[in-house]
C-alpha cells in the first residue's frame, strides 16, 4: 500500500513537472529576456572581422535593391488605381526579407544590436568597435545601393517603363525638405529596431514581422538609408537630381533619423527600461 501511495506520489510529480514545462514554453519571453538575447547577438557582431562585415554589408546593399525592384514592378503592373499602393508596398519588404533571413549586415540593424553591449560596458574600446562595424557597414550597404542602382539603370535588365518607375519613386523619397526627412527617418528607424527587437522571439511567425514591420515603413514613405537611397541613387544615375542633392536632402537626413529612431528610441530606452527593473 504504501509503496502504491508512492509510486502514485512520483506520478503527481512528474505531472506537474510537465505541466510547469508547459506553461514556461507558453509564457511570453520577459523584456529581460529579449534584452539579453539582443545584447548576445550586438556581441557576436562587434566579434566579428571588418573583412567579414565589409562582404555582408555590401551584399546585404545590393540585396535591398529588391526593394525598389518589387515595389517599381507592382507599380508598373498593377491598375492605375486608389488601392494601388496599398499592394505595390509589400514589394518594398522584399530586400529586408532576404537580407534579414540571409543574416547579411544592414546598417539599420545595427542601430540597437551592438549598441546594448556599449550601454552595458560603457567603455572607449567597445565604442571604437561599435564605430568600426557602423562605419564598415555603413559604407559597404551604400556602396552595394550605388552599384545596384546603377546597374538597374543602366543595363536592359528592365524596360524603360520600369525604370521611370524607380526614378519616380527615388524623386518621391526626395520631394520632402530636410527636417522632414529627418523626421521620417527617425520613425523608420524606430520600426526596423523594433521589428528587431521581436524577431528572436517570433519563431514560426518571422517572415510576417518582417513583411508587416517594412511594409508599414515604406507605406508611410518613412526615410530607411539604405532602400531610399538606392530609389534616390537612380534618380542621380539618369540625371535627374546632383549627386550633392542626393546627399543633402536624402542621405544625410535619413541617416540621422535611422540613428536617433534606433538608438534613442529602442536601445537607450530598452536598456534603462531592464536596468530599473534590476534596483
Amino acid at each position: 500500500m504504501q509503496e502504491e501511495d508512492e509510486k502514485i506520489k512520483q506520478q503527481e510529480i512528474k505531472q506537474e513537472r510537465a505541466e510547469q514545462r508547459e506553461v514556461n514554453e507558453r509564457k511570453a519571453p520577459t523584456g529581460k529576456v529579449l534584452y539579453r538575447t539582443t545584447m548576445q547577438e550586438g556581441e557576436m557582431e562587434l566579434r566579428r572581422p571588418t573583412v567579414a562585415l565589409f562582404w555582408s554589408g555590401l551584399a546585404a546593399g545590393l540585396s535591398m535593391g529588391f526593394s525598389m525592384i518589387g515595389e517599381g514592378l507592382l507599380n508598373h503592373y498593377l491598375p492605375d488605381a486608389p488601392w494601388r499602393p496599398l499592394v505595390a508596398k509589400f514589394g518594398y519588404s522584399f530586400g529586408f526579407l532576404i537580407v534579414i533571413l540571409a543574416r547579411q549586415q544592414l546598417f539599420t540593424e545595427n542601430t540597437l544590436t551592438p549598441i546594448l553591449p556599449l550601454l552595458a560596458k560603457k567603455d572607449v574600446d567597445t565604442l571604437l568597435n561599435v564605430l568600426r562595424l557602423w562605419g564598415v557597414v555603413l559604407v559597404s550597404n551604400l556602396l552595394g545601393a550605388l552599384i545596384l542602382s546603377l546597374v538597374a539603370m543602366h543595363s536592359t535588365a528592365f524596360d524603360d517603363d520600369v525604370k521611370t518607375e524607380f526614378v519616380r519613386m527615388g524623386e518621391k523619397a526626395m520631394a520632402f525638405g530636410f527636417g522632414t526627412t529627418l523626421l521620417r527617418g527617425i520613425f523608420a528607424g524606430w520600426i526596423i529596431a523594433l521589428m528587431v527587437w521581436l524577431l528572436p522571439f517570433a519563431e514560426s511567425a518571422r517572415v510576417w514581422v518582417i513583411i508587416l514591420m517594412t511594409y508599414l515603413v515604406g507605406l508611410a514613405h518613412f526615410s530607411h538609408i539604405i532602400a531610399g537611397s538606392i530609389e534616390v541613387f537612380s534618380v542621380a544615375a539618369v540625371g535627374g537630381a546632383s549627386w550633392g542633392q542626393v546627399l543633402g536632402n536624402f542621405v544625410v537626413p535619413a541617416l540621422l533619423g535611422n540613428i536617433i529612431g534606433g538608438v534613442t528610441l529602442v536601445a537607450v530606452l530598452s536598456h534603462v527600461q531592464v536596468m530599473a527593473g534590476e534596483e
